[in-house]
């Protein structure tokens, strides 16, 4: 909104002509997202305690300090992250580029989703949502628009193919059916960010971080010059995606702030769900969906901990691990909270950085 006003007045006005760049519109989208979240978050807690009575409900089968130290803490704390979000977005972001819309369309769709599935955890009292069939049916059917979106918008064949890093111009095409491809992707990312979210602060700073690093990504793709110059795959229009990654770094900043240990309140599915959601469509307009799963490896392991360990159970009646998702297993070894968390916060920072030489190495 304020992008097409400022930007309308920089021919009259040149200090306006800031506006145009999408660095400075990014920096603004993070400025916006915190300050939002720093003035509104007290009141949306607030809110969210008296609704909520008991908090979100505790595993029982999970580590037991957790029912004592976490009991009463309220949830959909990622309704503080999405509102920021939306509003540096809104605000900042060229509201004519459709990459935006595809990306906001997945992220409040996966939000809903996910808030659905906390208000029935809330209101039943239990840690069990509604339906797993029909949650991933509603989460492929929105990737799945969003998907077929990117692939109308971008140039072909890249916007059916799946780009591979160190290699300039290794594409695998898929053609239509690339549709599943980005589905997964998105789905993927959405489900290893919520399995992620167990402690305080243990997924939203990792989240930043894949969001910082995809910020880059889609403002140098989007860029030709920039794109040229480092041999990368140019996709016209990926640039503005960078305001929606700032917007999620501000948004995040803010959560922690009340996030950090001991927790004031937790983002929930909510927050989980759109944020992971998030991120895998940035991956897929950008065509970087292999190198999300380097940057975003620490989503992956906890994911990977989870399907071993029933694979494992299944087929041997052995578990691998001393609890799953990974984080729980080191809380059963003796691990104290923190140490965790800033520990994953590390190898999430090693990964993000592993993900961006790919940018160079080719």
């Amino acid at each position: 909104m304020l992008f097409l006003l400022f930007s309308g007045l920089a021919d009259e006005v040149s200090p306006f002509n800031v506006f145009r760049y999408q660095t400075s519109r990014t920096g603004l989208a993070i400025i916006t997202a915190l300050i939002f979240v720093f003035l509104f978050g007290p009141r949306i807690i607030s809110l969210l305690k008296v609704k909520q009575g008991r908090g979100q409900p505790i595993r029982s089968d999970g580590p037991q300090r957790h029912i004592v130290e976490k009991q009463g803490t309220p949830t959909m704390g990622g309704l503080m992250i999405l509102s920021g979000i939306f509003v540096g977005t809104l605000l900042w972001a060229d509201l004519r580029n459709l990459y935006v819309w595809a990306v906001l369309f997945v992220t409040l769709g996966f939000g809903a989703i996910g808030f659905y599935d906390d208000y029935l955890k809330v209101t039943k009292a239990t840690t069990k949502g509604f339906s797993g069939k029909v949650r991933l049916l509603a989460e492929f059917a929105i990737a799945g628009l969003a998907v077929a979106m990117f692939m109308w918008i971008g140039d072909k064949p890249l916007a059916t193919s799946l780009a591979v890093p160190f290699f300039k111009d290794l594409l695998i095409p898929f053609g239509v059916f690339f549709i599943f491809v980005g589905m997964f992707v998105v789905v993927g990312a959405g489900n290893a960010v919520n399995m992620t979210d167990g402690l305080d602060g243990l997924a939203i700073v990792p989240v930043m971080i894949a969001a910082a690093s995809l910020g880059l990504i889609v403002y140098l793709v989007g860029n030709y010059n920039f794109s040229s110059y480092l041999e990368l795959h140019f996709v016209k229009g990926a640039g503005e995606l960078a305001i929606i990654c700032g917007a999620i770094v501000g948004a995040g900043l803010g959560f922690l702030w009340f996030n950090a240990p001991p927790a004031m309140i937790f983002m929930g599915d909510t927050g989980s769900l759109s944020l992971g959601g998030a991120l895998g469509a940035i991956a897929v307009a950008a065509k970087h969906e292999i190198v999300l799963g380097i940057i975003g490896g620490l989503f992956v392991l906890e994911t990977l901990s989870v399907i071993i360990q029933v694979a494992s159970f299944k087929m041997t009646g052995k578990r691998v691990f001393a609890m799953a998702p990974l984080h729980h297993h080191f809380e059963q070894k003796g691990w104290k909270e923190p140490t965790i968390v800033i520990r994953f916060w590390i190898i999430a920072i090693v990964l993000a950085l592993i993900g961006l030489s790919t940018l160079k190495l080719r």
